[in-house]
């Protein structure tokens, strides 16, 4: 068992050897390669050496500044996920970046953080019923409801229009869990649960044909397999034939000779899981389930509501990518274009989940908590 001063080190710990793992994975996917340039790697690298930093510094920060500057930061998103639609540039058929001085920026990233912020302040500042009564206070529902669910529906739609499906489901996913967590009553909760389950099959109305085609893959994996399912193919069939110990660090075939697509960003984890099989594919999972397991030690015995709202929404943000992302490239899920965490690459969803993890730190150091 892990104690609660022991989380520090225990997230440090294992967010290096994550790193670690995703650099070897990214050096491989780029090696001796004319589809990934090995500047990813690269650029992964300072991304690691800058998130170690921002980590350090974060774990030292008074995270209440966080919540005087929560509502801000919120408005920075939207403002972000408006500048993109318009002047964004578009990569395979999606508009979710747009460059600073030369340095691409992922507004929808951004906005992970941001909402989490925003509703940690609003939800902390709320005292929601722990009942539902039909003829109750409308006024009640609407503050510890409407407005917080407003607010988030406005960052999901705009990047649902860019369109990115994946971040889009990731957001309503941290309101549902963070909304649970403030304590509404479970009444309501189940309430608005089955409201959205029931306009669920609304929004096949409002996908791509692409996003049609990938979710047919996923019913029927045999639909367009030199298609839509090629990648998910190949996936499948890179991470079974690593086995229990993989084929070796560069021996993977599938990767190095170029039948896998998207290997250094959405399915980097067919590379772990060909080159260094089942063992190694658990280590990875085994380091997640350690840092989860401390944001979650950590949020039980936070005193500070905003700090345990906020720690909550970033590891139910951790650990939804990693078991979306898992299961796309293993075939259990449909593909959504959701990155794996610290692992693939991307320079502005590094930077944000080392930020988050600073967040943590900081948190599990403060003696007044536990």
């Amino acid at each position: 068992m892990i104690s609660p001063r022991d989380c520090p080190k225990m997230i440090w710990i294992h967010t290096v050897l994550i790193m670690a793992i995703g650099l070897a994975a990214l050096y491989s996917a780029s090696f001796n390669n004319e589809r990934v340039e090995q500047t990813v790697f690269y650029d992964q690298l300072w991304c690691a050496i800058l998130g170690l930093l921002a980590m350090g510094f974060l774990s030292r920060f008074d995270y209440r500044k966080f919540f005087d500057v929560a509502y801000i930061v919120y408005g920075l998103s939207v403002l972000f996920l408006l500048l993109v639609l318009f002047s964004g540039h578009q990569v395979l058929g999606a508009t979710r970046w747009f460059s600073v001085g030369g340095f691409s920026f992922q507004p929808s990233e951004f906005s992970k953080l941001a909402v989490i912020l925003f509703l940690g302040r609003y939800l902390s500042q709320r005292r929601p019923k722990l009942s539902f009564n039909l003829s109750g206070s409308l006024r009640g529902l609407w503050d510890d409801l409407i407005v917080p669910l407003g607010v988030t529906a406005l960052s999901v739609l705009l990047i649902f229009k860019q369109p990115d499906l994946g971040t889009a489901i990731l957001i309503f996913g941290i309101f549902i869990v963070m909304l649970y967590v403030s304590g509404i009553g479970h009444k309501v909760f189940l309430i608005f649960m089955g409201l959205a389950f029931c306009f669920l099959p609304l929004a096949w109305h409002f996908l791509k044909p692409y996003q049609h085609d990938r979710l047919t893959v996923f019913l029927n994996p045999n639909h367009d397999p030199t298609g839509a399912g090629y990648t998910i193919t190949q996936s499948k069939i890179a991470v079974g034939s690593g086995q229990l110990f993989g084929k070796g660090w560069l021996a993977g075939t599938q990767n190095q000779l170029n039948f896998l697509p998207e290997r250094h960003t959405d399915f980097i984890f067919s590379v772990i899981g060909e080159e260094w099989g089942l063992l190694g594919s658990l280590l990875l999972i085994y380091c997640y389930a350690v840092i989860i397991y401390c944001g979650l030690m950590i949020a039980h015995h936070n005193k500070d509501r905003f700090g345990q709202l906020v720690t909550v929404g970033m590891v139910a943000i951790l650990a939804m990518q990693v078991v979306i992302n898992i299961g796309m490239v293993i075939g259990l899920c449909p593909v959504v274009g959701i990155t794996l965490p610290l692992i693939s690459y991307g320079r502005t969803s590094f930077m944000i989940f080392a930020l988050m993890l600073g967040f943590l730190l900081n948190l599990s150091k403060r003696r007044t908590i536990f």
